[in-house]
């Protein structure tokens, strides 16, 4: 109990953080000027503690047997030998490409698969995009797109059970804290575009058109990457914002039903308006 009060409290001293920097610029360089305290904002801020503990907890023993098993297997050995022998600023950037790659079907697949959009429609559910929007997501949509990515960074011995000494994995580390930092970032209502260098690493403008309910919905499903949407033919990033945001299908608007409808059912249509 002890060790869940002292996550939380941390948890929040990064929430007062992430709010000091992204607030602020919203304000400055916002797409389109919204409230502060917009519509379901609390909803978001309960998944932020939710989906900071549980989808942790969920993946630790699947991917420990995971790491576990894949360094037991003899033909495997020599492989695993020449990673580990890797210099950390070899081995980093690999992790974040595969982790990508992994994430980047994960998600893409749950776009296209009705049982898993069931789950992920609750973060697209946002009308408006903002750097807390980032914490909308239902615990089994994280679950399955951080595992698909971790999954590729285990199978290649980029990360281990341990890292040194009995601590977290170096790897594991900074795919995950980076992770998060940059899933924030490129969720925010922030009006910034960085020309060339959006087609290297993903930014809010290429999120934003991500979350786009138009003509041009489905595309950009990297999260940092923008590369390897182009390279398997979902990319978009033209000038500009998207002019509308969310889905055909309506979400509730509180947390309890937003975690329990999408285990019961698939997602509702928008009731057609009455004259």
């Amino acid at each position: 109990m002890r060790a869940l009060l002292m996550q939380i409290l941390s948890l929040a001293a990064w929430l007062v953080i992430f709010a000091a920097v992204f607030i602020p610029l919203e304000r400055l360089f916002a797409v389109r000027p919204a409230r502060v305290f917009r519509a379901q904002w609390l909803t978001d801020l309960g998944w932020y503690f939710i989906n900071a503990i549980v989808p942790a907890l969920v993946l630790a023993v699947p991917l420990a047997t995971l790491a576990s098993l894949t360094q037991r297997i003899d033909g495997l050995a020599g492989w695993y030998a020449m990673v580990a022998a890797l210099p950390l600023w070899a081995k980093l950037p690999l992790a974040f490409l595969v982790n990508d790659i992994g994430s980047y079907w994960a998600h893409r697949w749950s776009h296209r698969n009705a049982f898993l959009w069931r789950f992920h429609a609750v973060h697209h559910s946002a009308e408006t995009v903002d750097w807390l929007v980032n914490t909308r997501a239902h615990p089994v949509d994280m679950v399955v797109t951080r595992f698909s990515g971790l999954l590729l960074v285990y199978l290649l011995g980029l990360a281990s059970v341990s890292g040194s000494g009995g601590g977290v994995d170096p790897m594991l580390f900074a795919v995950t804290v980076w992770g998060t930092f940059w899933s924030f970032l490129i969720h925010a209502n922030v009006r910034w575009r960085f020309g060339p260098l959006e087609q290297l690493i993903s930014t809010p403008a290429f999120h934003h058109w991500h979350h786009s309910n138009d003509e041009n919905r489905d595309r950009n499903f990297a999260a940092i990457f923008p590369f390897i949407d182009r390279l398997f033919g979902t990319l978009y990033l033209p000038k500009g914002f998207p002019t509308v945001y969310g889905i055909d299908g309506e979400v509730a608007s509180s947390l309890p039903a937003q975690l329990v409808d999408p285990l019961l059912g698939p997602v509702r249509p928008k009731p057609v308006p009455t004259a």
